[in-house]
């Protein structure tokens, strides 16, 4: 079992993994030599993970289908996961014995375990650091107010990443430099409508960009959804692994893609794929009708696209956009 599946930050909500039966000689690796010159490993001992949420789902923020297929793949390799489950107590010591008492809509239990992973999430470390005698203002949470400019409350002074409260990849910081970078040379670039792309990077990874279902629905937006499993991808057949699925959001009217979500093998490159689809304004047939390499991961979009009804009002073939090859 791979332990870096251990080690998750979901955006401030606290996860704890409690992992059992990691022993020191697995920590440690340790060989053994015999008379005849063979080397012996020790026998890999049983790990048992079990991932402890306080909300009511994996990925808060996630359609509940995507979350739910996370614990399915999670739970078919042998992982347990409690959500919601409130800590009561810890006792003991990460590495060596710990036992923690929870509470779940079950009602409470215990969970003991060697070693225990905490994820909390980050905030800003812009306390104390003499801010407000510059006049440089910060929210609730403390993130340095920034305009769509980043321009701070203060002249001439710009704020950049997660500090200025842009989302946490390290993709959004990069965006957020060539924002001030244009603007210092006497530009007028803003983060206005940026749509920025998200991935999980577990096994296999969840890749996100756009509206989610619950998104649309919460904002009373009209969408299409199309969804496929991806083992109706063929590339997941000569490679074995055909969990998850792929999803799109799609605009009823004029056939634009408003959101994709992927769990699947090589799921962030997919991803990339759509989010030049969608950054173009080209109708989702334009996916649909491309010609993709076989096989590939990204040949799948062939299939959920050609799940998508026609729009309500014909904008046109866009497939005329794109020049022939010679």
């Amino acid at each position: 079992m791979n332990l870096s599946l251990a080690r998750f930050t979901f955006f401030g909500l606290i996860i704890i993994c409690v992992v059992s039966g990691i022993t020191n000689e697995l920590k440690a690796r340790d060989t053994e030599v015999t008379d005849n010159g063979e080397t012996n490993a020790p026998i890999p001992t049983l790990i048992r993970l079990t991932i402890l949420h306080q909300g009511t789902q994996l990925l808060d923020r996630a359609d509940a289908d995507v979350a739910a297929e996370i614990v399915r793949m999670f739970t078919s390799e042998g992982i347990d996961v409690l959500s919601p489950a409130k800590v009561v107590s810890v006792r003991g010591r990460s590495g060596t014995e710990v036992t923690i008492d929870i509470e779940t809509g079950f009602g409470e239990s215990q969970i003991s375990g060697s070693d225990v992973f905490v994820a909390t999430g980050r905030i800003p470390n812009t306390a104390g650091i003499g801010l407000e005698s510059v006049g440089i203002e910060v929210d609730e949470r403390g993130c340095i107010k920034v305009n769509e400019r980043l321009e701070t409350t203060a002249s001439n002074v710009w704020a950049i990443g997660e500090c200025a409260g842009s989302p946490q990849f390290t993709h959004a910081s990069l965006d957020d430099f060539r924002v001030i970078r244009d603007n210092l040379a006497g530009g007028n670039r803003s983060t206005r409508n940026r749509v920025i792309p998200s991935c999980l990077f577990i096994d296999p990874p969840v890749a996100h960009i756009g509206l989610t279902e619950h998104e649309a629905k919460r904002q009373g937006i009209k969408i299409q959804v199309a969804k496929s499993p991806m083992m109706a991808v063929l590339r997941t057949r000569t490679i074995d692994e055909a969990n998850g699925f792929m999803k799109a959001l799609i605009d009823p009217t004029d056939g634009k893609i408003l959101g994709f979500t992927m769990i699947g093998p090589e799921a962030g490159e997919v991803m990339a794929v759509v989010q030049m689809a969608m950054l173009a304004g080209f109708q989702s047939t334009v996916l649909k009708d491309a010609i993709l390499t076989h096989p590939t991961m990204a040949e799948g979009l062939n299939v959920l696209f050609s799940n998508v009804k026609p729009a309500s009002s014909d904008v046109g073939n866009t497939n005329a956009k794109l020049a022939p090859r010679e």
